[in-house]
């Protein structure tokens, strides 16, 4: 059972090309990382206590030393991810990012106690300077998230030691994951094949065997290291942010990403109450559809009898991909375009590479953007879609760093995903049109089945990692308790995971059965970035309301909505829809939200499955 061909084989990174550097030896390196130390000094040397005076060019320094780090900090880590078992990379990039949290610790940690400290009349002036206005914002967020910040010593330890924290779990989890190989079809598979299989292997008992194989794998000795790094991680996070003076283990997150905690609670509760119900009827169709009574767990994602299993090639995929985002912007063809034209997309899944699929952005020196794809591309619908959502994250990234600078390239957390799964949505809804226009209902239900899987994993499944982060983090957000944070056994975090899907998807038997699925919390590495997770639901019912306005205001959407991705992290999510007629803070705009995208989607699915005779 050797892997398909797909022509990404040799779709590589051309690293050098933006960087300079010609490997992780490179002593170029060593001299920018020199440099960017010493201008770390020379900062704190001139504007340490006197921003009353030098605000602003404190801040254009500030950001000069973040393009720097960019460009050392970016190579270096899509080195370690193509590679997560070379030790001579590993080791470099460690020694590093020790050194320049050292000097960010030593020289840096001042700046952000003394901008939350600074007199109101000293940031209007920035607001009205024309030149640097656009700081503005990255100015009073700060000021905002600097009511949690702890002494200056203590701020520089924490810095100095993060290598030595969540860092350090995080990198060693990383690698162990990769290193991960399963027997099956006589060969070694990694992490990430395994997975593929275990969910979209068209056949029923390929898909159990592989689940099966995974999930006995998982357990000890992997188990034991996944349940050490996330016990250590909620434990720090809980005392970092108890001594910050947050409500709850979430409000951190939720600052960072510019929302009330209102809102994140609004949209856990329209998930549970409208998107879960909404899940099970779609399941109960599928199982209907595949003659099942119940489905097993690895029959989630199932592919319908009759879909088209053919291997996408890579040239093909890119060619869907900007056709689709062709049909909606030709500014963002030209940026996909010029990304594939620049080698920044690392397309195959080779042994050793981190699994999954991301996008890596940055500025470099003169204010040049760029950002890195990074796939693991196996040939099939899944992997095209995922292709339009990192591509999505690359053109929202390349608009925000060239408006906005490498300050506010970032959108906060929650509003990353948008562009991502814009992009997706007009990609299926591209292909959905090909397909109506042929007359092929078949493939059309395939499509919408599949899309309607994604959606669920999007919202219901990551709520229900959402609601496993809680227990692990001690928060009961139906009393509004935060307890300590216990470091659970293996025994009792399989426990607490089989107790969410229950929660998301119904009891065992109801719809699923929960067999070789007890172990499978241990390999989500989101949860190490705590309360990550909830941005992709909120991400997605965001974006589905967004787009429900597309057809609305017709030729004025492509210019709002560009300038929307423009803003970077300059603005909050209730700003940014503002043009567009949508309010997150209204509880009604998550439900709304499901019952347009995933509940108008149930419906259609339904409807074409008793039109091909599906089902009675």
């Amino acid at each position: 059972m050797s892997q398909e061909k797909t022509g990404a084989e040799d779709v590589r990174w051309d690293l050098e090309g933006t960087f300079g550097y010609t490997g992780i030896n490179d002593s170029r390196i060593d001299v920018d990382v020199a440099l960017w130390c010493d201008m770390a000094k020379e900062f704190h040397e001139a504007f340490r206590g006197n921003l009353k005076l030098k605000l602003a060019p404190s801040i254009l320094a500030r950001e000069a030393l973040e393009e720097l780090l960019k460009k050392i900090g970016v190579y270096t880590a899509l080195l370690a991810d193509l590679d997560t078992g070379d030790p001579v990379v590993q080791t470099r990039k460690a020694k590093i990012e020790n050194d320049v949290r050292f000097a960010m610790g030593k020289y840096l940690t001042f700046y952000d106690i003394e901008v939350a400290g600074l007199d109101e009349t000293v940031i209007d002036r920035i607001g009205k300077d024309p030149s640097m206005e656009k700081y503005l914002p990255w100015l009073m967020h700060k000021r905002e998230l600097g009511k949690h910040n702890l002494s200056e010593s203590v701020e520089s330890a924490l810095k100095v030691r993060e290598s030595f924290g969540p860092e350090s779990l995080k990198g060693m989890f990383k690698e162990s994951s990769s290193d991960l190989r399963f027997p099956f079809g006589g060969e070694e598979k990694t992490l990430t094949q395994v997975l593929h299989i275990a969910s979209y292997n068209p056949d029923a008992q390929g898909r159990a065997l592989a689940l099966k194989t995974v999930n006995t794998g998982l357990q000890s000795p992997f188990a034991k290291l996944s349940r050490k790094t996330l016990s250590d991680i909620a434990g720090l996070h809980a005392i970092e942010v108890r001594e910050r003076g947050y409500k709850n283990p979430l409000e951190i997150r939720n600052k960072a990403s510019r929302l009330p905690n209102a809102t994140v609670d609004a949209l856990y509760a329209a998930s549970l109450e409208r998107a879960v119900p909404l899940a099970k009827r779609y399941y109960r169709l599928k199982a209907d559809i595949l003659g099942l009574e119940t489905l097993r767990w690895s029959d989630r994602n199932a592919p319908m009898p009759f879909s088209d299993t053919t291997i996408i090639p890579w040239d093909k995929a890119i060619a869907m991909v900007l056709a689709a985002y062709g049909s909606f912007s030709p500014t963002l063809v030209r940026l996909i375009e010029d990304m594939v034209e620049k080698r920044w997309i690392d397309a195959p899944a080779v042994k050793g590479k981190v699994s999954g699929a991301f996008n890596y952005p940055g500025v470099l020196l003169g204010g040049k953007p760029f950002a890195w794809t990074f796939l693991n591309y196996l040939g099939t619908p899944p992997c095209v879609m995922t292709l339009a959502h990192e591509l999505g994250h690359g053109v929202h990234f390349m608009l925000a760093g060239k408006k906005m600078g490498v300050l506010q390239q970032l959108a906060p957390m929650a509003l990353c995903e948008t562009a991502s799964i814009f992009g997706e949505m007009t990609t299926f809804n591209f292909l959905k049109d090909e397909l109506i226009a042929r007359g092929d209902k078949k493939a059309l239900f395939s499509l919408l089945m599949a899309k309607i899987d994604e959606i669920i994993n999007i919202v219901v499944r990551q709520i229900g990692f959402h609601e496993f982060e809680m227990r692990v983090h001690g928060w009961d957000p139906a009393t509004a308790t935060w307890g300590d944070v216990t470091a659970f056994s293996v025994d009792q975090l399989c426990t607490h995971w089989l107790e969410t899907l229950e929660k998301f998807y119904g009891k065992s038997g109801e719809v699923f059965t929960y067999e070789h699925a007890s172990h499978l919390w241990s390999v989500i590495p989101h949860f190490h970035e705590p309360f990550y997770v909830y941005a992709y639901a909120f991400g997605e019912l965001l974006t589905q309301s967004l787009y429900a306005k597309r057809a609305a205001f017709g030729e004025r959407f492509e210019p709002l909505y560009l300038d929307m991705l423009r803003a970077g992290s300059s603005k909050n999510a209730v700003e940014l829809l503002a043009p567009f007629g949508l309010d997150p803070t209204d509880p009604e705009f998550w439900n709304d939200g499901i019952e347009i995208s995933l509940g108008a989607m149930v419906r259609e699915a339904e409807a074409l499955a008793c039109e091909l005779k599906l089902v009675s």
